[in-house]
């Protein structure tokens, strides 16, 4: 059974008086379990659909729908499932006391990796739940592997009972489904021997597996549980040494890298990273692999369209991982705007000077970083670091921030989408 949370005006399911509330029980006699029952099964043109009213009443109706026209429905979200591994990695365990509490969610569902991309470890997915992504052809997923070998896994997600993921895989893999796969790397447990018969058991399951990221350890000041090695410069330039070689080999025999190391990887092991082409369609963006090579392109294609800002001095706010590569994109907008352009570089005050990434600085970093600044004209943040509701991960809301400082203050993705909107407003 699922839950009708809104109705949209004018739609069938308004039609049929369907309204908030209403529980939806069967389609065309099969039971709704979650909204993957519902999306998968209201394909059809003609259905059977029984639901119960909020007042208990229980309706029949029998649909006959226009092709193509959708029913007009949103549904209450679903029960998470919740991770049983204890990584000692996990970023969960590195958050601070105190903070919102959807943030302390660990989800590890594969419903969510193929609606939305999120990663899950397939830790908790029974047999029943390999034929339903079979039936429902739910691909691609995207799974954290972490190590195939299986007592390495055990380790890994610290779960003796985790299942073996290549007998997993290999099932999905033969029946048409296909994920991309990713490796959070700790020192001494999945990387050496390990890693090389993880690429091996992947490479074996063909097209199935789409990318492979390798990412390094992250760690923060509240990461509790963690025992293991620190990742050094000269271990990530190992473990690039490894992804060179089976991309090389997978563009030679696949025509792409498959392969990718993270950005982060890069910048650790002081390397400079790949153009966008190294990229292909940038499979694994979301997770930090060709950000960077993304950004540079963005900026690259963007700068004819930019206007003339002379005069200006704009504020650009990053983290210390990515303050080394800014100046060239600042020089590039420099010449192409006549504004200047300041690079103003922040440490995470919430989860310590360990933490590097620009989307993770917080609302207070914003602050520290601008508040005594009365000489910019304007100030760009990373978006990344703000959420769909305008919130920063300590709970501080963007827009009382921007209130707060002195000059108009931007979220950007890629500097253009700001700098056009500049232009604008000075033209109007």
């Amino acid at each position: 059974m699922v839950r009708v949370k809104g109705v949209q005006d004018g739609s069938i399911a308004e039609e049929l008086g369907i309204v908030s509330g209403t529980e939806l029980l069967t389609v065309n006699g099969r039971e709704i379990a979650d909204f993957l029952d519902w999306e998968f099964l209201t394909a059809e043109d003609e259905l059977v659909i029984e639901a119960r009213m909020p007042d208990g009443e229980q309706v029949v109706y029998e649909i006959e729908r226009p092709e193509g026209e959708a029913m007009g429905l949103e549904l209450e979200p679903p029960t998470i499932r919740r991770c049983a591994n204890r990584c000692e990695f996990c970023f969960i365990e590195g958050l601070p006391k105190g903070l919102r509490k959807p943030l302390y969610v660990r989800d590890d569902d594969y419903r969510l990796s193929f609606a939305y991309g999120n990663f899950a470890t397939l830790s908790n997915v029974k047999e029943r739940d390999i034929a339903r992504i079979l039936e429902y052809r739910l691909s691609p997923l995207y799974i954290s592997v972490h190590a195939t070998p299986w007592e390495a896994r055990k380790v890994l997600l610290n779960n003796p009972k985790v299942p073996n993921i290549v007998e997993q895989l290999t099932k999905l893999a033969a029946g048409g489904i296909q994920f991309h796969g990713q490796m959070v790397i700790v020192p001494g447990l999945n990387d050496g021997d390990v890693l090389e018969e993880s690429f091996r058991d992947l490479w074996a399951l063909g097209d199935a597996v789409l990318s492979v990221a390798i990412v390094p350890v992250g760690l923060t000041q509240f990461s509790h549980l963690y025992t293991g090695q620190s990742m050094s410069p000269e271990k990530c330039e190992d473990l690039l040494q490894v992804v060179d070689r089976w991309a090389a080999r997978a563009r030679d025999e696949r025509g792409h890298s498959w392969v990718y190391g993270s950005d982060e990887l890069y910048l650790l092991a002081h390397r400079p990273l790949p153009d966008a082409e190294y990229y292909s369609d940038f499979p694994q963006i979301e997770n930090g692999i060709g950000a960077v090579a993304a950004l540079r392109m963005r900026v690259r294609e963007g700068l004819e369209s930019l206007p003339r800002l002379d005069g200006r001095k704009i504020g650009v706010v990053t983290g210390v991982s990515m303050a080394p590569l800014m100046p060239e994109l600042l020089a590039q907008l420099t010449a192409t705007t006549g504004a200047r352009f300041e690079l103003i570089v922040a440490e995470n005050s919430l989860f310590g000077p360990t933490t590097t990434t620009a989307g993770l600085l917080v609302g207070a970093d914003i602050r520290r970083a601008l508040a005594d600044r009365h000489d910019l004209d304007l100030a760009l943040i990373p978006a990344e670091c703000i959420n769909d509701n305008g919130l920063f991960l300590d709970d501080e809301p963007f827009i009382t921030i921007r209130e707060q400082l002195n000059m108009p203050v931007y979220p950007s993705y890629d500097f253009i989408d700001v700098l056009l909107h500049e232009g604008a407003e000075a033209a109007a």
